[in-house]
């Protein structure tokens, strides 16, 4: 089972699962900037690669911003927000209402170690730079397991306390050294895994194993419940 440092443990404990109000309103904003957008269309895709129809769940969404760009890119596709932040949920409605989606895209409040969906009810779950703040992140992948449906995948992404250095190198040469710098910094303030554990996060879950790949500066935990068929 993975396990994080004793200092990101004490992070873990006191880091908040939801975003309260005025961190809603500073997130939407910051993660409004080019960098953030940019990284959202290079997510989109990659997940477009495991699955481009039927219907899909964001945990974490945020403020919205994937669900636009998978819309922009997949408009077939069903796409479903979900957030622990009763706050967040309200901007990231907000910002789909503005660009006239939001009788496509949904967003409810929910908790990732409660998913209040039937099981089987999704082609593919995604997540961005939501999982380090779950409290009990066996629970949650053991619900995301329940509410796929078989023969589909998890896709994880969040930053990871060890970054690969030639990763950090090409982000610089993408967004320049201080944005990198400051990224880099921002490792320190939050409970990322170490690659190494986010990938074992699944060694004690339904999904048993996992496998790890770089997506530009985010690491992506790969996950798939088997078709019990072909078991």
């Amino acid at each position: 089972m993975a396990k994080l440092s004793p200092q990101r443990r004490l992070l873990k404990i006191f880091h908040p699962e939801g975003i309260p109000w005025l961190g809603t309103v500073v997130y939407n904003l910051v993660s409004g900037a080019s960098i953030f957008q940019q990284s959202y269309e290079v997510i989109a895709r990659d997940i477009l690669s495991y699955c481009a129809q039927g219907s899909l769940l964001d945990i974490g969404t945020g403020p919205g911003w994937l669900l636009l760009k998978l819309h922009q890119q997949a408009p077939q596709m069903r796409l479903v927000g979900m957030d622990v932040s009763s706050a967040m949920v309200a901007q990231a409605q907000e910002n789909i209402l503005a660009a006239g989606l939001s009788d496509v895209i949904a967003v409810r409040e929910g908790n990732a170690s409660r998913i209040p969906f039937a099981d089987g009810s999704f082609d593919i779950v995604v997540s961005t730079g939501s999982i380090h703040h779950w409290k009990d992140p066996i629970t949650a992948l053991n619900e995301i397991h329940r509410v796929l449906k078989p023969d589909s995948y998890a896709l994880l992404y969040d930053v990871v306390s060890d970054i690969p250095a030639p990763i950090l190198n090409e982000m610089a040469r993408e967004f320049g050294k201080l944005k990198t710098v400051l990224f880099w910094l921002h490792g320190f303030e939050e409970p990322f895994y170490s690659r190494q554990n986010f990938e074992r996060l699944a060694d004690s879950t339904l999904f048993k194993v996992g496998q790890t790949k770089f997506v530009s500066v985010l690491c992506c935990l790969i996950l798939k419940k088997p078709n019990s068929l072909s078991l």
